[in-house]
């Protein structure tokens, strides 16, 4: 296992220890106990964010698109707590047409990191993902196999 895999096989193996613990209270006590959520919380950003990680790691790490990623964990995070600390729903308001909880999920949690992830991809593929020997090595091993132009 390379070294770049290691942390975020952590995350993601940590993170589902999480939930699992707070699912576990939550079964064997009847009601989640005022500790479980912020583990499911920890745990689900954790393991979303450990699992990014895993698909965009190369044997050199992640670069610059740490910081993006770091972004969208702390998203994560702050998007559930707001929505567990979040009032019932009222039809007072709406957040573009939806109650604050669901529009935290909806555009917070959900459509941020959609737009986030890829752009942040796409703008540090050539220095982070893709480097000048790569190409290289590929059309080598192309040929080691014997495969056609």
């Amino acid at each position: 296992m390379t070294r770049s895999k290691r942390a975020p096989l952590a995350a993601v193996a940590g993170g589902t220890a999480l939930i699992g613990c707070a699912y576990l209270a939550a079964a064997l006590t009847g009601s989640p106990p005022a500790w479980a959520p912020p583990l499911f919380i920890f745990g689900t950003a954790s393991a979303m964010v450990g699992m990014m990680v895993l698909g965009a790691a190369t044997g050199r790490g992640i670069g610059r698109l740490a910081l993006p990623l770091a972004f969208v964990w702390l998203l994560l995070v702050g998007g559930f707590t707001v929505v567990w600390i979040a009032p019932a729903f009222t039809t007072a308001g709406l957040w573009l047409g939806l109650p604050p909880a669901a529009a935290i999920v909806v555009y917070g949690i959900g459509l941020t990191p959609l737009l986030v992830l890829p752009l942040a991809y796409a703008l540090t593929f050539d220095s982070v993902i893709l480097q000048p020997g790569d190409v290289e090595r590929v059309r080598a091993a192309r040929m080691a196999t014997g495969a056609e132009e």
